[in-house]
C-alpha cells in the first residue's frame, strides 16, 4: 500500500482516543493516488469487511491499522463517491452490517441561515435511500463533539462529528438511528480537559426526569384539525374581544391513581380540563411552562429543553392533540415562556462548550441572584436567534395562540435585585439592559409579522414605559398586553384590610384608574399570589367565614368589571383554602363539603359568561371612553360606583361596589339617562350563598340630579357585594 495512504501515529492516537478535531479528514472514503482509501474506527472488533454497493467493485477485508479498532482498505478500482457498508465482527462473536456515517457528505454546510430548529437538533433524514438521523449542534469553541447513545454504547469515539469552522457548528448523519432513539452530545472542551455530556438544546423530546437524554422525534406527522380556528384567530384574539384566562399548572390541576400521585396525560387533560374550562366560560388556558425542566419544584420556570414539551404528560403529539382539541372547542392556549434565565444543571445550556456560550462570563451579568440561575447573553446574535426562533417554534409547530413572557423586569434592568457594585452599567452608564430591550423588540416584531393574531404578554412589574407600544412607531417593546401588577397588589392589599378600616384606604382602590389606559393591561390573580405563605385567595380575606367568601365574591366581580383582560389561577374559582402545591391536586372535594365553595365556583362561571356576553365590559378596555366614574368619593361607606361602556354615547353597565358588611338600603346612584334599570349580577344572591339582598324588580329613575348626572335611582347595596345594572329602555 502506498505510504501516502498511511496514518501517522498521532492521528491514530487521536482517532482511537476520541480527541481528533476533524475525524472526517481521516475516516470514510478519500481519494488516493489510485482509486479510493477507506478507513473506519470499530472498537472492540475482530475484523471488518467493506461491502461496496457498486457493481464491479468486490468486497474486501480491511487491514487492521490499529488492531481491534482502526481499519483501512485501498480500492484501486473504486470511484468517488463510493457507496458501501461495513460487515463488522465484534469481540463477542456477533456480526453486524453497518452503514458508515463517514461516507456521507456534509448536508448543512457552513453558511446555513435557516430557522434554528430546522438547522440544528436531530432530524430524521434519508440519503441515497439510506434512512437515519442528521444531528447538528452549535458549539463553536469545542475541541471535539460526538453523538452518543445506546446505538454506540455511549462511546464518544464512535460518532465524532464534522466541524464547520466558520459557522461554529458540528454535523453528522448517522444511518440506522431513527425515531425514538436516545442521544446526547459528548463535548470535549479546551477548558482544563473538561468533557461533558449535554442534552440537545434543540431536542424535540426528552427523557423523563431524573434521566436527561434527548430523544429523536418526528414532530411533523400530526394531522391538525384546527384550520378554522387559525383562520379566525386574529379576529378572536383582537383586543376589542373578551379575554378571560384560566392559568393552569398541568401537573397539579387534577391527579389520578391511588393516593392521587399520578399526573394526567395531555390526552386525559383534553378529556377533563377542556370541558371544565368551556363550562366555566374561560376563553383561554394559560399553562405554566411546559418546556422540559429537571426539577418539579421550579414549576417549569427553570428550562433545560427549550424545544421539547415536557415528557411528564406524554409525547409531543399528545400535546398537539390537546391544543387541537382546545381550538376545536373555541379555547385559546397561551404558553408561559422563559427567555430570561436558565438553570445550572450540567446537562443544560450552562458552560456549554467549555465557554460561557449562552450566558455572560461575568457573574454580575450572567448570574441571577434570586433564582440561582444563568442569564442569557442577549447581546450575542446566535443566542438571540436561538430564543427568537424558539418563540416562533411553539407557534408554528404547536399552534400556540400566545406567549406570556416571564420575568421581563429582570431582563430590562441590569441592577435587578442587585446592590451597588454587583452590576455592570450599560455603555451609556445607565441601568437599562440595552441588549435585552432590543431582543424583546425583535421577538415581538418577529411573532407579529409571521403570525398575526398571536398574542405576546409581558409579566412586567415596574413602571417601564411603552411595554405595549409599537417598537417601530412609538419606541415601545411591542407586547400586546402587560400584566397589571400594580392593580393586583393594590387591590389585594385593600381587600385584605378589615372593612372597618377600608374608609381610610379608598385611594388604594381607585389609584389604578390614574394609569389604567397607559398600557394594554391584563388583570392577574396568578399562581404567584397563592404560594410562599401569601395564603390562598379566600384566606387573604378578612372577617368570619361568611365575610371571607363574600369578600372574595366581591373581589372577583370587581375584577371582571375593571378595565383590563382577566386571569385567574386554577383553584381561585373554588376558593381553595390551602396554598397551591405543585405536588398535589387541587382540593376538588371542597365543592361537595362546603356550599360556599360551590357558590364561588358558580359565581365565577356566571361572571365569565356575563362578561363575554356584555360588550360594555370588554370592548373599550384600553380607552377612557370605555370607563367613567360615577362616585369614588364615598370613602365613609367604602363604596365605589362606575360605568363601563362601549363608547361615551353607547351601551353601558353600571357597577356598584360595597366593601363593607353593612347593607345600604335606598342608596342613590346617578345615571346618565332616564328609564328603567335591571340588576343582572349580584354577588350577594342566594345562588352564590349570599344573604339575598338583591334588587329583584326593575329600578325606575327619578328626576333627581345626583353624582353630576341628570337622573338617579335608589338601590339596595348588598353587604360586601357588587352589583351590575343595565338600562332596560
Amino acid at each position: 500500500m502506498p505510504d501516502s495512504n498511511m496514518l501517522s501515529n498521532e492521528e491514530l492516537a487521536a482517532i482511537a482516543g476520541g480527541f481528533h478535531s476533524d475525524p472526517f479528514s481521516v475516516l470514510g472514503p478519500h481519494p488516493a493516488a489510485e482509486g479510493v482509501v477507506v478507513r473506519t474506527f470499530q472498537p472492540a472488533s475482530q475484523s471488518v469487511r467493506l461491502v461496496p454497493h457498486q457493481e464491479g467493485v468486490p468486497s474486501r477485508v480491511m487491514e487492521p491499522v490499529l488492531p481491534g479498532s482502526i481499519y483501512q482498505v485501498h480500492l484501486a478500482e473504486a470511484p468517488m463517491p463510493l457507496a458501501y457498508s461495513l460487515e463488522v465482527t465484534f469481540d463477542d462473536g456477533s456480526v453486524v452490517q453497518l452503514e458508515d456515517p463517514y461516507r456521507f457528505p456534509s448536508i448543512t454546510g457552513p453558511q446555513d441561515n435557516r430557522i434554528w430548529y430546522e438547522r440544528f437538533g436531530a432530524h430524521l433524514h434519508e440519503i441515497d435511500g439510506v434512512a437515519g438521523t442528521l444531528f447538528t449542534l452549535w458549539a463553536p469553541n469545542a475541541e471535539r463533539v460526538s453523538v452518543v447513545g445506546p446505538f454506540n454504547q455511549w462511546d464518544g469515539r464512535r460518532h465524532m462529528m464534522r466541524r464547520h469552522l466558520t459557522a461554529g457548528s458540528w454535523e453528522i448523519f448517522i444511518p440506522g438511528v431513527g425515531h425514538g432513539a436516545l442521544y446526547k452530545f459528548e463535548i470535549k472542551t479546551r477548558y482544563k480537559g473538561y468533557m461533558v455530556n449535554k442534552s440537545d438544546p434543540v431536542a424535540f423530546f426528552s427523557e423523563l426526569r431524573p434521566n436527561t437524554a434527548s430523544i429523536v422525534w418526528d414532530i411533523d406527522n400530526y394531522d391538525w384539525q384546527d384550520e378554522d380556528w387559525i383562520a379566525r384567530r386574529a379576529e378572536i384574539q383582537a383586543l376589542d374581544q373578551p379575554m378571560s384566562v384560566y392559568e393552569v399548572h398541568a401537573g397539579s390541576w387534577r391527579r389520578k391513581g391511588e393516593g392521587g400521585w399520578e399526573w394526567l396525560t395531555y390526552r386525559e387533560m383534553a378529556d377533563q380540563l377542556i370541558p371544565y374550562v368551556k363550562e366555566m366560560g374561560f376563553t383561554h388556558i394559560e399553562f405554566l411552562p411546559l418546556a422540559e425542566h429537571p426539577f418539579d419544584g421550579s414549576w417549569g420556570y427553570q428550562v433545560t429543553g427549550y424545544y421539547a414539551p415536557t415528557s411528564r404528560f406524554g409525547t409531543p403529539q399528545d400535546l398537539m392533540y390537546f391544543i387541537d382539541q382546545c381550538h376545536q372547542q373555541e379555547i385559546g392556549v397561551i404558553l408561559d415562556w422563559v427567555p430570561a434565565h436558565f438553570p445550572k444543571d450540567e446537562h443544560g445550556l450552562g458552560f456549554f462548550d467549555g465557554t460561557y456560550l449562552y450566558e455572560h462570563a461575568d457573574p454580575r451579568q450572567g448570574e441571577h441572584p434570586d433564582w440561582g440561575t444563568k442569564i442569557f447573553n442577549f447581546g450575542r446574535g446566535e443566542v438571540r436567534k436561538f430564543l427568537i426562533d424558539n418563540a416562533l417554534f411553539w407557534i408554528e409547530k404547536y399552534h400556540i395562540d400566545g406567549l406570556r413572557v416571564d420575568a421581563v423586569a429582570s431582563m430590562l434592568y441590569l441592577d435587578f435585585s442587585r446592590e451597588p457594585g454587583e452590576w455592570v452599567p450599560n455603555r451609556y452608564g445607565g441601568r437599562e439592559n440595552i441588549d435585552a430591550i432590543e431582543f424583546l423588540r425583535d421577538v415581538n416584531t418577529a411573532v407579529h409579522q409571521l403570525f398575526p393574531g398571536v398574542l405576546t404578554i409581558a409579566e412586567e412589574s415596574t413602571a417601564w414605559p411603552g411595554v405595549t407600544r409599537s417598537p417601530q412607531k412609538e419606541g415601545g417593546l411591542g407586547f400586546d398586553l402587560k400584566w397589571n401588577m400594580g392593580w393586583m397588589n393594590d387591590t389585594l392589599r385593600y381587600m385584605g384590610t378589615d372593612p372597618i378600616y377600608r374608609s381610610y384606604h379608598q385611594g388604594t382602590l381607585t389609584f389604578s384608574l390614574l394609569y389604567a389606559f397607559s398600557e394594554k393591561y391584563l388583570l392577574p390573580f396568578s399562581h404567584d399570589e397563592v404560594v410562599h405563605l401569601k395564603r390562598a385567595m379566600v384566606d387573604k380575606m378578612p372577617g368570619d367565614l361568611w365575610q371571607k367568601f363574600a369578600n372574595l365574591r366581591a373581589l372577583f366581580a370587581y375584577q371582571f368589571a375593571h378595565p383590563g383582560r382577566k386571569l385567574n389561577f386554577m383553584g381561585n374559582e373554588i376558593a381553595q383554602w390551602a396554598e397551591w402545591q405543585e405536588s398535589k391536586s387541587l382540593d376538588w372535594s371542597l365543592l361537595t363539603q362546603g356550599k360556599f365553595h360551590a357558590g364561588v365556583q358558580t359565581l365565577v362561571r356566571d361572571l365569565n359568561h356575563t362578561y363575554r356576553s356584555t360588550p360594555a365590559l370588554y370592548e373599550a378596555d384600553d380607552r377612557w371612553d370605555g370607563f367613567a366614574w360615577i362616585d369614588f368619593h364615598d370613602a365613609l361607606h367604602s363604596v365605589i360606583i362606575f360605568r363601563r361602556q362601549v363608547a361615551a354615547d353607547g351601551d353601558f353597565v353600571i357597577v356598584a361596589c360595597n366593601f363593607t358588611p353593612q347593607v345600604h338600603h335606598s342608596y342613590r346612584i346617578g345615571v346618565p339617562r332616564p328609564g328603567r334599570y335591571l340588576e343582572f349580577m349580584n354577588t350577594d344572591h342566594s345562588r352564590y350563598q349570599g344573604s339575598g339582598q338583591i334588587n329583584g324588580e326593575p329600578l325606575t329613575t327619578s328626576d333627581i340630579h345626583w353624582n353630576d348626572l341628570p337622573q338617579s335611582i335608589q338601590v339596595t347595596l348588598p353587604p360586601l357585594g357588587v352589583i351590575y345594572l343595565k338600562p332596560m329602555d
